[in-house]
């Protein structure tokens, strides 16, 4: 099956350099229904099956242009949302963004039991995103094509943990932008492998091969 992971439009929080993670959650900006217009148009020849978004107001936005281009609906699923903020909700300080992140970042090195203050845990994350996307793969034959419009750090996170052929320092350390798409396919069962990152095309390494080193390896140099 054929994702293709969309990050949502400039939101208002995203201008403000806030750290929005609650529903409904903030509108887009003027420029981020600039980028879901340009989405559509970007995608909207594309052959696709099926439209979701998150919970969150910004996600559904962002989708609609493209859906209505596509003549389906956006289908609206739980558990595609952004990583909870928890207590550091809507703050715009240093000392806020540090702590959204540095859990994300232990996450990547193996510790899920890491958490922003109030907020859940790495297990929790994993397991509602891969039962939110286990949902949208069920619903659909195995050549399908389908895109999920969602977050930047839920999204890379997510494909650290289960991407095939990009590792966690990758996505980490990679910029998702808004209405960045990122497609990859396979299946719950056998794996998902990132295609592309932004219209960059992603390679699988062979062993011993350092002219096809993996991208994640590539980032220590960066």
């Amino acid at each position: 099956m054929r994702i293709l992971l969309v990050r949502h439009g400039q939101s208002t929080a995203n201008a403000a350099g806030a750290v929005s993670s609650a529903a409904p959650g903030p509108d887009l900006t003027d420029l981020g229904r600039e980028q879901a217009e340009a989405l559509a148009g970007t995608l909207g020849d594309d052959r696709i099956d099926a439209v979701y978004a998150s919970i969150l107001v910004r996600a559904q936005q962002t989708a609609s242009p493209l859906a209505a281009r596509l003549g389906l609906d956006v289908v609206v699923r739980d558990g595609l949302h952004e990583i909870e903020a928890g207590d550091l909700e809507d703050r715009t300080d240093e000392e806020a963004l540090r702590g959204y992140v540095l859990p994300l970042v232990a996450w990547a090195g193996g510790d899920l039991t890491a958490s922003a203050p109030g907020a859940p845990d790495g297990h929790a994350f994993f397991e509602r995103f891969d039962a939110a996307i286990a949902d949208v793969v069920a619903l659909h034959d195995d050549d399908a094509t389908v895109v999920v419009v969602g977050h930047g750090a839920a999204t890379r996170v997510w494909l650290g943990g289960r991407a095939l052929n990009v590792d966690p320092e990758f996505t980490t350390s990679t910029e998702m932008e808004n209405t960045g798409v990122i497609e990859v396919t396979g299946s719950p069962e056998a794996g998902w492998t990132v295609v592309s990152w932004q219209g960059a095309p992603v390679g699988v390494a062979a062993p011993n091969d350092p002219t096809g080193e993996a991208l994640g390896e590539a980032a220590d140099g960066d």
